[in-house]
């Protein structure tokens, strides 16, 4: 039995301000949370660039609305007068419903109930404030992320619909990629994904070279991904390889590189957003923690996907070996 009937939602609120693994890995709740109030408004507060998230998951979503910022958050800047615009505008659309999908809660509960939705719900955590209203569950400190989303529906009465990422592609993600003329067939090149949005997540460029040259040695093409900011760490790896990879770094659409990825015979990364891409499409991968958190953010197919936690085990060679076998099931 669910926990707040269709027939009193019809408008919800979901707060999630992260970035694009992140939100991935968010998306399976966000559809049992559809198929639960399938007549029902989805809204997305979240990150500017996440409006492109909502376009593309329209079947899931019904709406955008760009979160200004709140103190003890790091991944927008706080402006008090921007907030207060904000806060006008979400109070507004009147929701029935708004869900804290964000994290343990400690920090934005008490944000949450200014959004003046009827209902308000979420996650929370020992010592810290969380409405007293019975839909809020203690947060799921383990586990992996997606697991942790599906909890939190669960525990609203909202039945799983299955723990598989999705990556929804267009005519024009694929155009995109046409237009670029790489010379590229499906399965006959590896992207490698080097960038990360954190030194201290950076796995050493001589090593995604290396992993790059040997694949271009097994026969694919190196293709080398990335954003127009993440050019340096891309020419890093360029010279110290001893082949000439493709480079589409700054060339390629969020969506262009999710067709890049679709078609290519693995994905070589640190553990970013591409990573999650890869397992929407099934795509082999060798997937670098460098986090500490691999049960977390790792790809959940173990078979499919490698994921080698680099804090517990900085050993090149176990990696490499990692990539011989995915190579050798792909040739």
């Amino acid at each position: 039995m669910m926990t707040l009937p269709p027939s009193e939602i019809k408008k919800i609120a979901v707060f999630r301000a992260l970035q694009l693994g992140d939100m991935l890995c968010a998306i399976p709740a966000i559809k049992a949370l559809r198929h639960a109030y399938p007549d029902a408004d989805i809204v997305l507060i979240g990150l500017p660039w996440a409006k492109s998230l909502t376009e593309r998951f329209n079947n899931y979503f019904d709406g955008f609305i760009k979160f200004a910022g709140y103190p003890g958050l790091p991944e927008q800047p706080f402006e008090p007068a921007a907030f207060t615009e904000f806060l006008s505008l979400v109070q507004k659309e009147k929701f029935d419903l708004a869900i804290q999908m964000q994290g343990n809660g400690s920090v934005i509960n008490p944000m949450m109930e200014l959004f003046g939705a009827k209902y308000v719900a979420g996650y929370a955590k020992d010592g810290h404030y969380a409405p007293d209203n019975g839909l809020f569950m203690h947060y799921p400190d383990y586990g992996h992320e997606i697991d942790r989303h599906l909890l939190l529906m669960e525990y609203l009465g909202v039945p799983s619909q299955g723990s598989e990422l999705e990556f929804p592609l267009t005519t024009a993600d694929y155009n995109s990629l046409d237009e670029l003329k790489l010379g590229l067939e499906p399965k006959n090149y590896v992207c490698i994904h080097p960038g990360s949005r954190g030194a201290w997540r950076q796995w050493p460029v001589q090593y995604f070279a290396s992993l790059a040259d040997y694949c271009v040695e097994q026969g694919f093409k190196a293709v080398i991904t990335g954003t127009k900011d993440e050019a340096p760490i891309i020419d890093d790896v360029i010279k110290h390889m001893r082949y000439d990879p493709i480079n589409t770094a700054g060339k390629t659409s969020m969506g262009g590189v999710g067709a890049l990825i679709q078609n290519a015979a693995m994905l070589i990364s640190n553990c970013t957003g591409v990573s999650h891409i890869a397992s929407a499409f099934k795509t082999p991968s060798i997937v670098i923690s460098m986090d500490g958190e691999p049960q977390r953010w790792g790809p959940l197919d173990t078979r499919v996907h490698r994921t080698i936690n680099w804090l517990q085990s900085p050993d090149f060679h176990s990696v490499f070996r990692e990539t011989v076998e995915l190579v050798s099931l792909a040739g």
